[in-house]
C-alpha cells in the first residue's frame, strides 16, 4: 500500500513548508494527484489522519485529480487518455510500471506509441492554509 508512504511524504513535506511560513497550525491541505499515480484517495485520506502530527490536528485534506494528457511526439496530437477504456490488466501494469503505457496505448491520429505524458502523472502539494 504506497498511500501509507505517500502520506508520511505529504505530511513531512507540509510540515516543512509550515515551518518554513512560520505556520503553527495547518488548517487544510491541497493535494493534485495526477490520474495515472492510481492513488486510492480514501486510502490516502485515512492514512493522513491515522498518521497526522498534533501540526495537522484539525487539517482538512482535499484532493484534486489532475486528468492524463498524452501528446505524441511524431505527430503532435495531443488526447485526453480515459482510464476507464483501459481494462484492468493495462491499467495495473501502468501502475506498476508507468514507461509500459508506451506498450499499450498508442496515439488516435498516427497509431505511434511514441508519445510524452504531458500532464496527469505524479502527486504534488498544491496548497497550505494554516494559522500564524
Amino acid at each position: 500500500m504506497h498511500e501509507w508512504a505517500l502520506a508520511d511524504a505529504i505530511l513531512t513535506a507540509a510540515a516543512q513548508i509550515a515551518e518554513k511560513e512560520q505556520l503553527r497550525e495547518v488548517t487544510q491541505v491541497t493535494i493534485r494527484m495526477g490520474e495515472l499515480q492510481d492513488v486510492e484517495p480514501k486510502i490516502l485520506k485515512f492514512a493522513l489522519n491515522e498518521i497526522k502530527s498534533n501540526l495537522f490536528k484539525n487539517a482538512k485534506f482535499r484532493f484534486l485529480k489532475v486528468k492524463t494528457e498524452l501528446k505524441c511526439r511524431v505527430c503532435g496530437t495531443s488526447w485526453q487518455l480515459k482510464k476507464e477504456s483501459l481494462d484492468v490488466t493495462t491499467v495495473e501494469a501502468i501502475h506498476f510500471v508507468p514507461e509500459a503505457a508506451h506498450t499499450f496505448i498508442k496515439c488516435p491520429k498516427c497509431i505511434s506509441p511514441d508519445f510524452e505524458i504531458a500532464s496527469g502523472r505524479g502527486i504534488w502539494l498544491d496548497n497550505i492554509q494554516g494559522v500564524k
